[in-house]
């Protein structure tokens, strides 16, 4: 038995799909909610693999993460690229929003597909309180990426000064 083609979407639809990733990018709460009561499914992801909640806390918006956790959507769904939503938050410097992700119930040792975590994309970009906010949510200082570095290696790689501040200290 092979697998039948997955049927074109007409334009109509297309368009339509399209506004409803926007309106997790743009934060619009109130017209996702709607569409989340009539059924539409939480963890929808792009082209991309990018989904609602993604984009939603990567454009920070608070409001909207709420709304989509409280619908179930999955927070440690990873996009094609392996990144989950709190690793976003972490490489933006987002405190609050990986305060909410963790409080959601995003892993905080949740790896990429090359083993990096969200403590080592803190480091990495020198986000210093958030990496600081990820160890006491439990992150692990000796996990390793597929190269073997380990967030402190790569905050020095990065010469992430205050990131590698923080890691240095004896914990």
């Amino acid at each position: 038995m092979t697998d039948s083609p997955r049927p074109e979407l007409d334009m109509e639809t297309q368009e339509f799909v399209h506004q409803l990733f926007a309106l997790a990018r743009q934060g619009n709460s109130q017209r996702l909610e709607q569409l989340l009561q009539q059924g539409l499914p939480p963890n929808l992801r792009n082209h991309k693999g990018d989904s609602l909640l993604m984009l939603a806390s990567y454009h920070g918006h608070a409001d909207t993460v709420r709304l989509l956790l409280a619908y179930k959507a999955d927070p440690d769904l990873r996009n094609l690229a392996g990144q989950t939503p709190l690793a976003g938050a972490a490489f933006k410097g987002d405190l609050a929003m990986v305060e909410l992700l963790l409080a959601g119930g995003a892993d905080v040792e949740g790896a990429s597909a090359d083993g990096k975590t969200a403590l080592m994309m803190a480091a990495m970009f020198n986000q210093a309180e958030v990496a600081a906010s990820l160890l006491a949510h439990g992150a692990r200082r000796d996990a390793q990426d597929a190269a073997g570095l380990t967030p402190l290696a790569a905050a020095r790689m990065m010469n992430a000064e205050a990131t590698v501040a923080l890691l240095s200290r004896p914990h």
